[in-house]
């Protein structure tokens, strides 16, 4: 192992003893980018939907793996500590897992709901790229359905969003099902919740309790943050 010290391990973190990912404004774990992405992570992850996308919480996480794979070519070059190249390579890893793997979700669900997706208020959910990327699918999608499907049927039915003419609804459109039961967390007391329409289900959130819920019914605090999937 190569040799190393208290100082060289305080240099190399840049004199803070802290690694990256730390936000300046507060000292709370729920507040360092690394925590902000897990959680959206989970949240993509558990919610049948597509979110809103993190755009400045997975940019800052771009610059940090950035910054880190930097550090690390300089401890190769410095031939710096065993002990803290494994450090911050893992930090490093668990990085990459998070930014790649939400990005995956994203892209599974873009390409699941597509014709949903570019149909309704989700389109304005997506960034710039998933919006390009979505465009190239349905496009393709379109083009071959054409091509090797509705162009061979009646007029009446030649729709890539409807049965016939005669649908109201674009009922050839697979949407994702909000009915679909989650498990969450509430990270404040949100006391009374009612879980329909009627008013006959309601619930009392409590914080830091863990409920098995109804999407649809805690959809709205879900998207103000209020409330975690898990």
């Amino acid at each position: 192992m190569a040799s190393g010290s208290a100082s060289e391990f305080d240099s190399a973190l840049g004199g803070t003893n802290e690694f990256p990912w730390t936000n300046d404004d507060s000292n709370s774990l729920e507040t360092t980018d690394i925590e902000l992405l897990k959680k959206a992570w989970r949240n993509e992850k558990a919610s049948p939907e597509i979110l809103h996308f993190q755009s400045d919480l997975v940019q800052r996480a771009r610059e940090q793996i950035q910054l880190l794979e930097g550090t690390m070519d300089e401890f190769e070059d410095n031939n710096t500590d065993d002990l803290l190249v494994s450090i911050y390579q893992m930090d490093l890893d668990r990085a990459l897992f998070l930014v790649r793997s939400y990005l995956r979700i994203r892209i599974f669900k873009i390409e699941k709901f597509i014709a949903h997706i570019s149909r309704s208020h989700l389109w304005n959910r997506l960034s710039d790229q998933e919006r390009n990327f979505a465009k190239r699918c349905i496009d393709i999608m379109e083009k071959h359905l054409q091509q090797c499907v509705l162009s061979r049927l009646p007029n009446g039915y030649q729709s890539f969003f409807k049965q016939s003419v005669s649908s109201v609804e674009d009922d050839m459109i697979p949407e994702p099902q909000l009915d679909t039961f989650v498990f969450c967390k509430s990270k404040g007391a949100v006391g009374a919740f009612q879980l329909d329409d009627i008013g006959d289900e309601i619930v009392d959130l409590v914080a830091d309790d863990l409920y098995v819920l109804r999407y649809k019914s805690i959809k709205a605090l879900v998207e103000s943050g209020q409330v975690d999937l898990v």
